[in-house]
Formats: C-alpha cells, structure tokens, sequence
C-alpha cells in the first residue's frame, strides 16, 4: 500500500513533492550553516567568550561519573553535581541541573565510562538514527530521500546542539505507537522505558486503559517496575531518597525564571511569560491536562485508526507535560509524520496544511520568537498542533471506529 507520506507528497495541491523538498532542503541548508555559526560561536572561535561554555549533556555524563565513581546520590546534590560538570568540561561553566531519576543514571554511567566528547558524540547520534529509522517506519516510506524532509525538523539541530535527550524519548514514544497494535507486549516496554522522563507518560496508561490495550498497559507496568528495581539494586536507596527531595524543589526552579519561560513550550510556561501569576500558571496547567485527558480518552476508546490514536497521544502528551521545553519539540515531530500517515487515506484540507506548515516553521527558533514578540510561540505550537489534530479527528466523518475499517485500511493504517 502506499504510504501516507507518498500520497500526501503526490498531491498537486498547496503540499506537493516538488514544494516540500525545494522548501525542506533550503531550510535544512539555512539549519546547517547557522548551526555551524552558533558552535563556532559557542566555542569561541568567532569571538572570545568571557567564560567556557557546555552543553546539556554535561548534567547526563556528571551524573553518570558520580554514579561509577559510587556515589549516585551526588547526582542530585547541586554543588557535587555542579563540580563533576566542571571536571568533565571546564571551570566556571554554567551550571545545568540533573532532576531525572534513577534509572536514567544507568545510561548516564554507562555513558560515563567514555571520554566526554565521545560519549557525547555516541549519544546524540545513536538516538538521531533510532529516531529517523522509527520516523521513517511510521511514514512507511522505504527511499531514502524521506530523510530531507524529516531532518529539516529544527528541534533535530537544536536537540544535537544542546546535546539533550529529545530524540531518544521521541524514538522510544513513536516505536510504542507504531508497534501497540502489532506487537503491544514490546509497545508497553518502550512505553515503560519512558519513566526515564515520566512526565512523558502521563497520558500513557491512559490511553492504554481506554483502547482495552491491557497487554501492553501490564509489560509497561513491568518495565518501570524492572527499571526501578534495577536501579535501586545498583545506587542504593539513598540515590532514590535524594531524587526525591530533588524532584519537590525543582518547582521553585522552573516558575522563578531561573529557566527562561521563553523556552517553555507548555502552557504552564506560555501563563508564566504573560506574566500570570504560578498558581495562575499551575492551574491553567491543570486545565490543559485535562483537556489533553479528555481528548485522548475519546479517541483511544472509540479505537480509532492507529494514526489518529498517535498523532493523538502525542501531541497531547506535549501538551500536558508539566515541564516541556523547546526542544522537547520533537514529540511533536511524532505526531506530525503520524497525521501525515493518516493524510494519505484520510485527506488533510488545505487549511490543515497551511496550518501544519505555519507551525512547522514557528519551530524554527520558539525561545528566540518569544522573546522578541511577547508571545508563547512553542506553546502556540504545543496546543496549536493538539487543536489541529483534534479538529481532523472531529472534522472528518470518514475517520471511522477500528471495529468498523475503511476498505483498503487496515487497523494499524498500514
């Protein structure tokens, strides 16, 4: 069957072939070299910086060296935490907080055991391809020219530049949704496998439940609970005490701004940068969880087809975390190739399109964007893509329940 991607690609509409690539590869050009610029820059090669500078990854490989070092618990003590960093990298970095738990830092200390800059290099690009590899399944394209278009994705670069974790969470989270149908025992322990980052899962059992996915809901249990178990046989309970207490102060962390709201790309953040008070932010938070909740809920329980079910999840998901920030942007790109598998059958309109490609390109710099206008541009992306992908589902009369195919469809859409 041709995949959704290629229909959506061969239309002679507003997105066609010829559109998409000239447009993908000018900007993933752009992308490039002003990468290039920013790590130039970053390193001091264009001009001298007045101190050293990092990377996210540097909070990852601290914390990993702290755990082989045989003290895990360090990891969340700041100023232990913070003198690992300038030992791995350089003195008088800036400092990048660690509030993952404990089974995070198994992969931080097997990444540890590496020399940083190879350690760095190995993480980033192994999670890069996990990712295009599970994208390029989800789109059920088997050419190699869709990797122009998924790499154009500016969270890519801006996840590699940062060194963050975005594409691992985004890898796992699509490879779950791709294989729920097919394979639901290894779909819920690529789901469970996200307790790394549980925020991320939130909506997880829900949807589960919802759509009576009950084998995949126990293997997702049991991978946290293996996870867990794991990690409290090799860093002891004091690793797991002290995630804790850091896990009840990072709040005072994330509403003072000594994050920049700017980056934030939910709406806890958008109420924050237009200036609401937190238990404002918190309670409009509270609204879009639930509404996320309710969205997900319905969809997964009327089993839809499994691009809408993602796309769903998702984007949802995004918009429901308590903490997202720019470059967590990369579920979004999950939930994109997803609708775009549902285009080809289900027909985007020209409207859902021009929307699409509007929020594709506000991701190109969401913290920058909202600086210089005022206004939350990644939550606007966050929400705007949930709204979209909401409206396709509501809109569209042949998006039929799973019990009742379309001919030429399959359950999983594939």
């Amino acid at each position: 069957m041709v995949s959704g991607m290629k229909s959506l690609l061969r239309s002679k509409n507003f997105l066609d072939c010829r559109r998409i690539y000239l447009g993908c590869g000018t900007l993933l050009a752009v992308e490039i070299a002003v990468f290039l610029f920013m790590a130039a820059g970053t390193h001091g090669l264009i001009v001298p910086l007045p101190k050293p500078t990092s990377t996210d990854f540097v909070s990852f490989y601290a914390a990993g060296s702290l755990a082989v070092a045989g003290t895990p618990e360090l990891a969340y003590d700041q100023a232990a935490h913070y003198l690992a960093e300038e030992r791995a990298t350089a003195a008088g970095i800036q400092y990048n907080f660690f509030y993952y738990p404990p089974p995070f830092l198994l992969l931080c200390a097997a990444l540890a055991h590496l020399p940083y800059m190879a350690a760095f290099l190995a993480f980033e690009g192994t999670t890069l391809v996990l990712y295009l590899f599970v994208a390029r399944r989800i789109l059920d394209e088997r050419g190699a020219t869709i990797f122009l278009p998924l790499f154009a994705f500016p969270p890519i670069l801006w996840t590699l530049g940062l060194g963050q974790n975005a594409l691992l969470t985004a890898a796992l989270f699509g490879a779950a949704t791709l294989l729920i149908d097919r394979r639901p025992a290894l779909a819920g322990l690529l789901f469970g496998a996200l307790c790394y980052k549980p925020h991320f899962g939130l909506l997880v059992p829900l949807a589960l439940a919802a759509g009576g996915h009950w084998r995949a809901f126990g293997t997702a249990v049991a991978a946290v609970a293996a996870l867990c178990v794991c990690s409290l046989t090799v860093f002891g309970w004091e690793a797991w005490r002290d995630f804790f207490a850091a896990a009840a102060a990072s709040p005072a962390v994330y509403d003072s701004g000594r994050v920049a709201f700017s980056g934030f790309i939910n709406p806890f953040g958008a109420a924050l940068l237009l200036g609401a008070s937190t238990t404002t932010a918190y309670a409009v938070q509270a609204a879009a969880i639930l509404a996320a909740a309710v969205l997900v809920a319905y969809v997964w329980h009327r089993r839809l087809p499994l691009p809408v079910r993602a796309a769903t999840l998702a984007s949802a998901t995004l918009a429901a975390a308590p903490i997202a920030l720019f470059y967590d942007l990369m579920l979004a790109a999950v939930a994109t190739v997803w609708l775009l598998r549902a285009g080809g059958v289900y027909r985007l309109a020209e409207w859902q399109k021009v929307a699409l490609t509007a929020l594709f390109l506000f991701t190109l710099n969401p913290r920058s964007f909202s600086e210089v206008l005022h206004i939350p541009v990644g939550a606007i992306v966050t929400v705007g893509l949930t709204m979209l992908i909401a409206a396709h589902v509501l809109q569209d009369k042949r998006i039929v329940p799973r019990f009742a195919p379309q001919r030429g469809y399959s359950r999983t859409g594939a």
